[in-house]
């Protein structure tokens, strides 16, 4: 690996590392041949997730998420790919299929730069769907063989999670951020987000050891959704969370046994 390209895989690992200290701690966890694939796209997914946040200009927001809507399709077409160091690495993590999956997740991050509500329940698990789901069955998919549809249950459940963790601070900037926020609305979803992961649980032997490795990821979401299903005041009061204990032991037993 060539000075450059090493530099790169340890600027995404600096950028996640800051700009998403729980996948960092997920990847960290994970096997070392594993980070070099995970870094990039979990750098990408966060420079793709504050390109809307970062400008009070949608048209701004617009252009920043075309640009990475360009790179992707340089990806795909397997032509020259733009020096940056982010997508250059990203590229060798990359397939055409796995370019077209984030390609969807950069079109729905389109919603982030507008202030409308979700249409209905059905468009806020679409958007789910594609930002989270499409994230975890590309890194999953990067890594081994996995089955989409489990990937993306457990994308989804953990997007979930941290959806219900983010709602104070959406509100704050004026954002709609559930179709329905009542309690008994709220408790439905984190439910919701719960037989995901039981669902892609009992399938754990269609997934590759190697794929399973990106599931690290998740590992708080089960604590987070039972807390919102059981309790879902505290999703309005931003008090979902588990303690230093938790996530750090949660983390450890998940790593060291490869069950996630």
């Amino acid at each position: 690996m060539s000075n450059g390209v090493t530099d790169d895989f340890v600027a995404c690992a600096g950028l996640v590392e800051r700009g998403d200290p729980d996948r960092f701690l997920a990847a960290m966890a994970a096997r070392p041949a594993a980070r070099d694939v995970l870094f990039p796209i979990y750098a990408f997914n966060i420079e793709v997730a504050r390109a809307p946040w970062v400008t009070q200009e949608s048209m701004i927001a617009e252009m920043r998420l075309q640009w990475w809507a360009d790179a992707l399709d340089e990806i795909a077409t397997g032509g020259v790919v733009r020096r940056h160091e982010v997508v250059t690495p990203l590229a060798l993590s990359l397939d055409a299929a796995g370019a077209e999956v984030l390609g969807a997740l950069v079109e729905a991050r389109r919603w982030d730069i507008y202030r409308d509500p979700f249409q209905d329940e059905a468009h806020f698990a679409r958007y789910l769907d594609a930002t989270a789901g499409g994230l975890m069955f590309v890194a999953a998919r990067a890594l081994g063989e996995v089955p989409e549809d489990v990937a993306r249950d457990i994308g989804v459940a953990l997007g979930l999670a941290n959806w219900l963790r983010a709602i104070p601070a959406l509100e704050s900037q004026k954002r709609v951020p559930l179709v329905d926020g009542r309690p008994e609305a709220v408790a439905a979803l984190a439910e919701d987000g719960l037989s995901r992961l039981k669902r892609a649980r009992a399938r754990r032997g269609d997934v590759s050891s190697q794929a399973g490795q990106a599931f690290l990821a998740a590992w708080q979401a089960e604590g987070l959704l039972k807390q919102a299903a059981e309790e879902p005041g505290r999703v309005a009061e931003g008090a979902l969370g588990l303690s230093e204990f938790a996530r750090k032991a949660g983390l450890m037993a998940r790593a060291l046994s490869g069950r996630w």
